[in-house]
C-alpha cells in the first residue's frame, strides 16, 4: 500500500485474503471450505444392508395394510352403488307409475334396474332393463357366508330378497329381486307391501347388508365376517 501510515496493518502483498492473512496473523489456521469437509468415500456395506432392512420391515407392515383398506374400499363402494340403483329403483316406479326392480344375478355377481312394461298388472309379465348392468369388484360377491343373524330391526331371518320371477312367473335360480310398486313402496312378488327385502354382499373379511324398510328406507350395515356378528349402520 503506497503512502501508508507506519502505524497501519502490513496488508499482504500477495494478493492472499484478508480473512486469510488475518487468521494467520491471529496464529487461527484457516477454515477450509465444507466442500472439502465432506467425506467423498460414500456409504459403508453395513450402512446400505441397515436401510434395506428398514425398507423391508417398513414394506411389511404398510402392504398387507394397503391391501387390506383396497378390499374394504372395493366392498364399501359395491354397497353404496347397490343402495343407490336401489333408491333409483324406488324412483323410477313412482315417476313413471309403474312396477321397477332391481335384479341381482348372484352367481354372476351382477345387478341391474328394471321396470314393467305393463303397468298395473301384478305380477308384471314382462320387464324392460333400463340403464346398463352393474358387476361387483373382483374381491366381492353377493352373500353373506358364515353370519348368522341380520340386522337389527330388519329381517326376522338373515335371507337375501326373494327369487326374481321370469316373464311366466316362474323363480329364476340363483337370483333375488328387490320390487316396488308404482307408488315406490317395496313390494313381494304377489304385490304385497313388505319389508323384509336385502342385498348381502362380502369378500371373505367383511359383509355388507343393504335393507329395504316397509317405507321404502334404505340402510346399509356392516359386520365382520363371522358367525355371531355386530352390525353397525354406515
Amino acid at each position: 500500500m503506497a503512502n501508508a501510515p507506519s502505524w497501519a496493518f502490513p496488508y499482504p502483498a500477495d494478493g492472499t485474503s484478508l480473512a486469510h492473512w488475518w487468521a494467520n496473523m491471529m496464529g487461527t489456521p484457516h477454515r477450509p471450505p465444507l466442500s472439502c469437509l465432506r467425506d467423498s468415500r460414500g456409504f459403508s456395506l453395513l450402512e446400505l444392508m441397515v436401510v434395506v432392512g428398514l425398507m423391508g420391515v417398513i414394506g411389511a407392515i404398510a402392504i398387507p395394510m394397503t391391501g387390506n383398506a383396497l378390499h374394504y374400499l372395493k366392498l364399501s363402494g359395491d354397497a353404496r352403488s347397490i343402495s343407490n340403483e336401489i333408491s333409483s329403483a324406488k324412483m323410477r316406479a313412482a315417476a313413471k307409475f309403474t312396477q321397477a326392480r332391481i335384479f341381482a344375478d348372484l352367481s354372476g355377481r351382477q345387478y341391474y334396474l328394471q321396470t314393467c312394461a305393463t303397468p298395473g298388472t301384478s305380477p308384471c309379465p314382462s320387464w324392460t332393463t333400463e340403464g346398463g348392468t352393474q358387476s361387483l369388484a373382483s374381491t366381492v360377491s353377493f352373500g353373506y357366508g358364515i353370519v348368522a343373524t341380520a340386522p337389527p330391526n330388519t329381517q326376522t331371518t338373515i335371507a337375501q330378497a326373494p327369487s326374481c320371477l321370469d316373464n311366466a312367473g316362474h323363480a329364476v335360480a340363483n337370483t333375488a329381486c328387490i320390487i316396488f310398486n308404482s307408488r315406490g313402496i317395496p313390494v313381494d312378488t304377489t304385490g304385497s307391501p313388505t319389508g323384509l327385502n336385502a342385498f348381502y354382499i362380502n369378500d371373505g373379511a367383511s359383509v355388507y347388508g343393504v335393507t329395504l324398510a316397509a317405507t321404502g328406507f334404505v340402510r346399509s350395515f356392516q359386520t365382520a365376517y363371522a358367525t355371531s356378528p355386530s352390525w353397525v349402520q354406515q
